[in-house]
């Protein structure tokens, strides 16, 4: 597969790049923090976590880095999400969050259904003032390459490179879906991230009872300030030792499962099984489970949560460095399929949620679970609170799991709409 045209960034020594992602995240929390007037209104606002996102993808839309070049997502993504899963998950909550099922279901199947009738819905409305779109012949048929955008953004890479080996869109239209897929979504996360900090607006507006959050977030805060002491150096070496070495057996087991399913069961792909990453994540929380049933649960005392945070907000600028907004320019129809696909998504979201009552941390979880997947749901799930960070990460494989048929499905819906 061919990928977009790369051009050298102004910084390509990832050791400075992770420099300047560090550098703004501390900025941004300790202007964050701060009880200067200015700030206090400016934060009022804007929330912080979206400039922890945004102001990477400026330096990268500037040229000034790149999320291209840059090694820092993967390392980000196979390391420090791990870990932080499991930091999030040692102090869980089972019970409460079981309580949490109907709403977040409901939410998460909108999503997915929003998606999923989306992507013909935008194509047919496009399409209607800009033929250009049914122009294509063969590999270049668009609909070929927006239902590897489907798979993306119903379960995530491996349901996409699923679409790709079935529908076969060309290299180059490939790759301009890769953009559309990258920079809508990127930007609906923004969106999201802005509404985490008026989420009680939000849920005015929907009527909604958010009692059973709101519950599950107090029970934890009880348990962090019942087992809080000021952690001593191995207390904290023991935080990080059990984020990472439960990466590292998670890794281990991972690579041994995923090739073991490709090899003997290769049909298994269609549920994401044969996905190194999906297993990655799956182990990862799963173990983190395990443990929250164990005294590993009292190292959320000396700040579990805490250091998972740290993990997941470099996480989250390795994320914002990905978007390039002057990529619009390239392919402004797809752009535009994009985001009147992604607009189609959000309202039956915003339907359903009025008339379920559900708050707004269901939509956006139920929503990124879906766009996002396990990359960035359980970080927007963990910008209301840690503890809610393994609801995304639950979600997002339920999305592994239905992704390749529901994009599927999409992409011969837009099939038959292109003739």
């Amino acid at each position: 597969m061919e990928s977009l045209p790369i051009n050298e960034p102004l910084i390509t020594n990832d050791a400075v790049v992770l420099g300047i992602l560090v550098l703004i995240l501390a900025v941004v929390f300790k202007t964050a923090a701060s009880e200067r007037p200015v700030f206090k209104k400016f934060y009022s606002v804007v929330p912080s976590l979206l400039l922890c996102y945004l102001i990477p993808s400026i330096f990268n839309s500037l040229g000034i880095i790149s999320g291209e070049t840059s090694k820092l997502y993967t390392v980000a993504s196979q390391y420090l999400l791990p870990a932080s899963l499991v930091l999030f998950t040692i102090s869980l909550d089972l019970k409460e969050i079981w309580k949490l099922r109907h709403k977040a279901g409901a939410m998460f199947i909108a999503g997915t259904v929003g998606v999923v009738l989306g992507g013909p819905l935008a194509l047919l409305l496009v399409g209607s003032f800009a033929p250009s779109l049914f122009a294509g012949e063969g590999s270049e048929e668009v609909w070929r390459g927006l239902s590897t955008v489907a798979g993306s953004w119903i379960g995530g890479g491996a349901n996409q490179l699923a679409m790709y080996e079935v529908f076969k869109p060309s290299p180059n239209l490939f790759s301009a879906m890769i953009a559309v897929d990258v920079i809508v979504a990127s930007l609906w996360m923004a969106v999201v991230l802005f509404g985490v900090g008026h989420a009680k607006k939000v849920d005015r507006f929907f009527k909604a009872d958010s009692s059973a959050v709101e519950e599950l977030k107090k029970k934890v805060e009880a348990y962090q300030l019942d087992n809080l002491k000021i952690p001593t150096l191995p207390d904290t070496m023991m935080v990080v030792g059990v984020g990472l070495g439960v990466t590292g057996i998670a890794h281990f087991f991972s690579d041994l499962i995923a090739p073991w399913i490709a090899e003997n069961a290769p049909e298994l792909s269609k549920f994401s099984l044969t996905s190194g990453f999906f297993w990655l994540v799956v182990l990862a929380t799963v173990i983190g489970v395990l443990l929250s049933f164990t005294k590993v649960r009292r190292l959320e005392g000396v700040g579990a949560s805490r250091i998972g945070s740290v993990f997941l907000y470099i996480m989250v600028a390795t994320i914002g460095m990905q978007m390039d907004v002057t990529a619009i320019y390239g392919s402004p129809i797809l752009f535009l399929v994009g985001f009147v696909w992604i607009v189609i998504h959000i309202l039956l979201l915003v339907i359903v949620a009025k008339l379920i009552k559900a708050p707004f941390f269901f939509l956006a979880v139920g929503s990124d679970a879906n766009i996002g997947g396990a990359a960035s749901a359980p970080i927007i799930a963990g910008a209301f609170h840690p503890v809610l960070a393994p609801v995304g990460v639950l979600l997002a494989i339920l999305g592994y799991a239905l992704g390749t048929y529901g994009a599927y499905l999409c992409g011969l819906l837009m099939q038959s709409i292109s003739g």
